[in-house]
């Protein structure tokens, strides 16, 4: 069984002073991936680099308290890309820590985990744009990954993809992370003849239901109320997404504004 684990921190030191430490130690995840570190190299070291015997691998943010992705596991990688390097041609957004992948190769086997954070839009129409193109550069770097290899990408994606994955999801039809134009792109990734990913929680768990929620305002008692979002992933190719067994929203404690969101596959590294 392969545990991994998907967490928005809104901040690794914030976090780590509401004991998420403690409970990645029970968890015992087989990988981990984190988004929104608000944190460089050198608030990581000595502190973050691992966590609960997991290795970190990162990419940080240039600007300082801002985005920056991390990824946690208790297996060797055979190789690490940081950042999106030649498939972000602008230079855009690896600048802002957006994307880290781990491989694990065998003979006869490719497969990589990737901990990602899309962009928020919600700040302004300038931030909804760079959105837009990140939209349009993530889709066919993914087209490319899978026609190499296998993978899973886990990370706070900042759509809401139907009306099932928020609560209020009629006052937010002309509001980022559930516009028509983010909604149809993730059908678009979904949709096996065309990306071909596949959503790995919305496949063990079909039904409506709030349980689903990974994210809150910290406006209006949102998550007093559970007016929430779902709006971080599990995204896999379809080989890996049929190994997938049980998947589960951790809100018994809180970390972040997110949640985290585990799933088990049936698979080993």
């Amino acid at each position: 069984m392969f545990r991994l684990v998907s967490l928005n921190l809104n901040g690794i030191r914030s976090a780590a002073t509401k004991g998420v430490i403690p409970w990645t130690e029970g968890l015992a995840a087989d990988c981990m991936g984190v988004q929104e570190l608000k944190a460089q190299k050198p608030d990581i070291a000595g502190k973050f680099e691992q966590i609960a015997g997991l290795q970190g691998h990162f990419h940080c943010a240039e600007k300082k308290g801002y985005s920056g992705v991390g990824l946690y596991t208790r297996h060797e990688p055979s190789d690490v890309i940081v950042g999106l390097g030649a498939h972000d041609p602008s230079g855009e957004f690896d600048p802002e820590g957006r994307y880290v992948e781990l491989r694990f190769d065998k003979p006869g086997r490719k497969l990589s985990i990737i901990s990602c954070y899309f962009p928020s839009g919600s700040s302004s129409e300038e931030r909804q744009a760079a959105k837009f193109r990140f939209l349009d550069i993530i889709e066919p770097h993914l087209a490319r990954l899978r026609g190499e290899r296998e993978f899973i990408l886990i990370g706070d994606v900042n759509i809401a993809h139907k009306e099932a994955d928020l609560k209020n999801w009629k006052g937010n039809l002309k509001n980022s992370g559930f516009l028509p134009e983010e909604r149809a792109w993730m059908t678009k990734l979904l949709d096996p003849a065309q990306g071909g990913l596949v959503d790995v929680y919305r496949t063990l768990h079909p039904d409506t239901t709030d349980a689903c929620y990974t994210w809150w305002s910290n406006r209006g008692q949102a998550r007093a109320k559970n007016v929430g979002w779902r709006i971080d992933y599990h995204l896999a190719t379809p080989g890996l997404a049929a190994t997938a067994r049980t998947a589960s929203v951790y809100k018994d404690s809180w970390f972040s504004d997110h949640a985290p969101l585990t799933v088990d596959y049936d698979f080993t590294l």
